[in-house]
């Protein structure tokens, strides 16, 4: 159902940070559409959802589904360590248009596997949209063992995985206990090409934000068996995506988007602006890649 490269796209603010910059964020999606993106997933991770209020989280699903126009699919990020708040924040998304829903594993909270079960199901049976679990421990404080998830991929309306976990030996589990209709999603650039050499279907992208060419091309290299483009821009690719992980994600990659003229480079606390020392990093990988 989702394949290709799919971009976490941040969420463009306005330079003091209090709002979000609706024209900005109109350009990063034509920006994708125009460099053969294959879905947007708007307020994940990337998209600093945990700063959004509710009513902000709503707009900015609502914008990316209106200036996307039906062009690629949408994916809308609608996760929360509250149950009921995820079934509100996904049946927005059902009315607004989206194609899908990414749901991250509900954090801080630390559920156990049968919590993480019943929290999937009842988004399952509560909303008729297509979901997409969003695996990453490191966030979370929880991680989805492959026998959980292949309970969760039975659920009616559970088509993937976004998998962050950073386990590879876990990734391939999954991937045998769901089977072969389960789409498993690179959720960690540096590890796309592996996962995708495993039966994996794609990336929901940081990366993406700012080379959505190359990734796209990567993606569909190694999905019609051309192993030798894939590794080629993969190893192009593995010095920039190291550097848009110096630090918290998204602050580099916001960062770099500003350098490059895209952005204003706003984040919301608790994001802050990266460390001097790091901002030469950043700069020196992006001027290696021509960006700018």
């Amino acid at each position: 159902m989702f394949r290709g490269s799919m971009v976490a796209i941040v969420t463009p603010f306005t330079s003091n940070g209090e709002k979000i910059d609706e024209a900005a964020l109109r350009k990063l999606v034509d920006f994708q559409i125009e460099n053969n993106t294959s879905a947007i997933v708007p307020c994940g991770t990337t998209g600093e959802s945990a700063t959004l209020s509710i009513q902000e989280h709503e707009h900015v699903i609502d914008v990316v589904i209106s200036q996307a126009a039906g062009r690629v699919k949408v994916i809308a990020g609608t996760g929360s360590n509250n149950t009921k708040e995820a079934v509100t924040l996904t049946s927005h998304a059902k009315e607004a248009g989206a194609d899908g829903s990414l749901i991250i594993t509900p954090y801080y909270n630390k559920p156990t596997q049968e919590g993480i079960y019943r929290h999937f199901k009842v988004l399952s049976d509560e909303v008729d949209i297509p979901v997409i679990v969003y695996n990453i421990a490191s966030r979370t404080g929880v991680n989805i063992v492959p026998e959980t998830m292949a309970r969760i991929s039975k659920l009616k309306n559970v088509v993937g995985v976004k998998e962050a976990s950073g386990n590879l030996a876990q990734m391939s589990e999954t991937r045998h206990l769901c089977g072969e209709d389960f789409n498993l999603i690179s959720g960690d650039d540096a590890l796309t090409l592996p996962l995708l050499a495993m039966g994996g279907c794609g990336v929901i992208s940081v990366v993406a934000n700012i080379i959505p060419k190359d990734v796209a091309a990567m993606v569909e290299a190694c999905l019609n068996n051309d192993p030798e483009k894939a590794r080629s821009l993969h190893y192009k690719m593995l010095p920039l995506i190291k550097s848009m992980f110096i630090e918290t994600n998204p602050m580099p990659v916001k960062t770099a988007m500003g350098m490059m003229n895209m952005i204003e480079p706003a984040l919301r606390l608790p994001m802050c602006e990266i460390q001097k020392e790091n901002i030469p990093i950043l700069k020196s990988a992006l001027k290696e890649y021509g960006l700018i």
